[in-house]
């Protein structure tokens, strides 16, 4: 099992990176400007490391090229933006997330779909697409929104084709994510909002995803998997 993991440096993908491995997959990570996490990830893990920005077509194609045959993808680059009403968002900070949250994953998600013969997909989205997340990150949410969709159609495309496409939506999770945002505790803020009580760890979401790539999940393609405590 080759399974190709975007945004693997850090947080989710790192974690994901971490279970797969222990799991028995051949893991290739793409990270996009961190490279000294991924670069400390192949030292811990011994996986192959690429620098792919995953909105050039070349990039994403020099990223399968390096995993040779796949039969796993986890589409999981993504960003976010200073928070606050949509209004206060700069036009800048508004393209920069859709063109890295959505034309990114559609264009890994292409890659996979022309190279794969079988096997999974995992796309990661986020809790804020059914939420919208008003105050704080509406465009964000309307990006995440994108990728749930993007999940139900190719998985009606690809099934006749024996790919399964799934989502795992996190809710709040404890990720880096929120310093990009310029709330580097929210995490630990937001999380009486969440039924559970607390933020969820990347390792819970690595695991979500590792269920929906394995096959005990062979019946299971077009689902988006909400991983949040109940929130």
């Amino acid at each position: 099992m080759t399974t190709v993991i975007t945004g693997a440096s850090r947080g989710i993908g790192a974690a994901t990176a971490r279970r797969l491995v222990r799991d028995g997959h051949r893991v290739v990570i793409g990270y996009h400007r961190d490279e000294a996490a991924a670069r400390a990830l192949h030292e811990e893990l011994g996986v192959p490391f690429v620098q792919v920005d995953t909105r050039s077509e070349s990039d994403v194609e020099r990223l399968f090229d390096t995993a040779g045959e796949v039969t796993g993808v986890v589409n999981n680059a993504g960003i976010t933006s200073p928070m606050g009403p949509l209004a206060e968002i700069s036009p800048d900070d508004i393209r920069r997330v859709i063109d890295v949250n959505v034309v990114g994953a559609l264009l890994v998600a292409r890659h996979a779909a022309r190279v794969m013969t079988s096997g999974s997909i995992v796309n990661v989205s986020s809790g804020a697409a059914t939420t919208g997340s008003p105050n704080e990150y509406v465009h964000y949410a309307a990006s995440k929104a994108a990728v749930d969709t993007l999940t139900i159609g190719l998985a009606k495309e690809l099934a006749p084709r024996g790919i399964r496409v799934n989502c795992v939506a996190p809710g709040l999770t404890r990720t880096d994510i929120h310093i990009a945002s310029g709330m580097p505790d929210r995490a630990d803020r937001a999380a009486s909002r969440v039924p559970m009580g607390r933020a969820g760890e990347p390792e819970e979401i690595a695991a979500a995803i590792a269920w929906l790539l394995s096959p005990d999940a062979s019946y299971t393609t077009g689902a988006i998997l909400r991983v949040g405590g109940g929130l």
